[in-house]
């Protein structure tokens, strides 16, 4: 680590290189590889962090064991600062997301530095004390909505109003833990794009509130033909997004299929003469995806090369 990098930390730009050189004398030095667990809601908590190289992401889980990234964070950052002020157990969890180098203050050293240098310690506090409400403020307005009101309103803030499944917000908040958690434990995810076929000339011919009841019908069938593990998003308009966790290209292959056949089944008494198909593309991490983005880019793909070559199916990624 270069010398007197802590200037570059927010809450060290106060102080002179001779205090930041005793402070950077008391710090440990850790590595870690990428998908490593730093620490886990509910850990000890008795040192903050400065990233030297690399990055980290900081989650919580929802009621349904789920993760919620809340933050990343990367080189020249610090977390976990009020961990030397108050020892209390986290209240999040820490996965390293690249090869890591940190630099640790306990709190004991702190008490040192509270005690051979005041006037330091009382301008880190200041730094920290903004530091932490700016990162509340930047990062934490969903998890301070969950608390300020109430489960309901967390789900109403991550679910499709018209469907029941999740939304969007959901999906952006959530996806990337879920693939670095399978990464981690080398178990398989797999992501589904589906495309109702020509639903915009659907809207045209039968109308948009027919159409808006039709979506709704969709999700129902969904929710018939996957199970409870797996994870519906509604990303727009006729557009979904399937997540099936521990899932490999075959058992999803399946489930698309079975999908498919669902949505060819679908009967509507006010107009019996409709026939819906739809087309899906899913890849697999690690079968034929090796990362998030490759994981969206390859499903994406899948996606269209299932309405190129005629609708109606669901398309595997190739390797």
């Amino acid at each position: 680590m270069p010398e007197n990098m802590l200037r570059k930390i927010k809450i060290f730009e106060d102080l002179d290189d001779g205090s930041l050189n005793k402070i950077q004398g008391l710090m440990k030095k850790y590595s870690f590889s990428a998908g490593e667990m730093l620490f886990k809601d509910g850990d000890p908590g008795e040192e903050m962090f400065v990233i030297s190289k690399g990055a980290v992401s900081i989650f919580i889980h929802d009621s349904t064991g789920n993760e919620i990234v809340l933050t990343d964070l990367k080189e020249g950052t610090c977390f976990g600062e009020m961990s030397i002020i108050d020892k209390e157990n986290r209240s999040a969890s820490c996965r390293i997301i690249e090869d890591t180098d940190l630099l640790a203050l306990h709190a004991d050293d702190y008490m040192k530095v509270i005690d051979s240098m005041p006037e330091s310690a009382t301008k880190i506090m200041n730094r920290m004390v903004s530091t932490i409400v700016e990162r509340i403020m930047r990062t934490g307005a969903f998890v301070a909505q969950m608390a300020q009101y109430g489960e309901e309103s967390r789900k109403r803030a991550i679910t499709d109003p018209a469907t029941g499944l999740f939304n969007r917000r959901y999906l952006e908040e959530s996806l990337e833990g879920l693939v670095t958690k399978a990464i981690t434990e080398r178990s398989s995810i797999s992501l589904a794009m589906f495309d109702l076929d020509r639903f915009g000339s659907l809207n045209s011919e039968y109308g948009q509130q027919f159409c808006d009841e039709l979506i709704v019908k969709c999700s129902e069938v969904f929710r018939n033909v996957f199970s409870k593990e797996d994870i519906l998003i509604r990303y727009g308009g006729d557009e979904f997004i399937f997540i099936f966790p521990e899932a490999g290209a075959a058992e999803s292959q399946k489930k698309c299929d079975d999908l498919c056949e669902a949505v060819r089944s679908m009967k509507f008494t006010e107009h019996e003469e409709l026939k819906l198909t739809c087309s899906l593309g899913f890849a697999s991490i690690p079968e034929t995806a090796c990362s998030l983005a490759e994981l969206k880019e390859k499903s994406d793909q899948a996606l269209y090369e299932a309405k190129e070559a005629g609708r109606d199916r669901a398309v595997g990624a190739k390797k």
